[in-house]
C-alpha cells in the first residue's frame, strides 16, 4: 500500500511538471533562452533591430552591448525603388551613421539605446500587455529561442502602426 501511494505521488508531480512546462509561454520559454544567452555571452552582444514600411522605407540598427551596457550604436536608413515589377528594387541609402561611448545618444534616429534585459522588460510591460480588445499582439522568438518580434498594433489599423521591436539578429561578441 505505501509503494502504492509514492508510486501514485511519483505519477501526479511528473504530470504536474509536464503540465507547468506546457502551460510556460513563448514570453517566458524566449526569456529562459535570453538568461542562458546571456550567461554564456558574459553580457556581451550584439542586436540588430530593423523596420520597415509599406511605403519603401527601411532601417537598421546595429546596438553593442559589452558587459551588460550599451557601448555602440550603428544606424543605417535606407529607400526601396520600384523600377519593374520583374527586378529587385534598389535599395538607396537615406542615412548612416554610428555613435561609440562617447557619443551615444546624439541621434534623433535609430532604435532605442537598450540592454536585452530591458527590450524584455518592455516587451512584457508595455508592447505586449495592452488591451486585448483593442489589439492584437505578436510575440516571436526565431533568435535561437531569444526575442524577434514583440509588437501590438491597434485591431484595424491597415498600415505602419506596430508599436514594439522586430530584432533580425543577436550575437554574441
Amino acid at each position: 500500500m505505501k509503494r502504492a501511494f509514492i508510486l501514485i505521488l511519483f505519477v501526479i508531480a511528473g504530470l504536474s511538471a509536464c503540465k507547468k512546462d506546457a502551460n510556460d509561454t513563448a514570453y517566458d520559454k524566449s526569456y529562459k533562452a535570453w538568461q542562458s544567452f546571456k550567461a554564456e555571452s558574459k553580457n556581451s552582444y550584439t542586436y540588430t533591430v530593423t523596420s520597415g514600411s509599406v511605403f519603401g522605407y527601411g532601417s537598421e540598427t546595429k546596438i553593442t552591448v559589452q558587459n551588460g551596457n550599451v557601448i555602440a550604436r550603428d544606424y543605417y536608413a535606407y529607400k526601396l525603388e520600384y523600377t519593374s515589377s520583374t527586378t529587385p528594387p534598389i535599395k538607396t541609402t537615406t542615412e548612416q551613421w554610428h555613435e561609440d561611448k562617447a557619443s551615444l545618444g546624439q541621434h534623433n534616429s535609430g532604435a532605442s539605446l537598450l540592454t536585452l534585459d530591458q527590450v524584455y522588460q518592455k516587451a512584457k510591460n508595455e508592447w505586449l500587455a495592452v488591451n486585448k480588445k483593442e489589439n492584437t499582439t505578436y510575440f516571436e522568438a526565431n533568435n535561437n529561442g531569444m526575442i524577434s518580434v514583440a509588437t501590438h498594433a491597434a485591431i484595424g489599423c491597415q498600415d505602419d502602426c506596430s508599436i514594439g521591436i522586430h530584432i533580425s539578429e543577436i550575437k554574441a561578441l
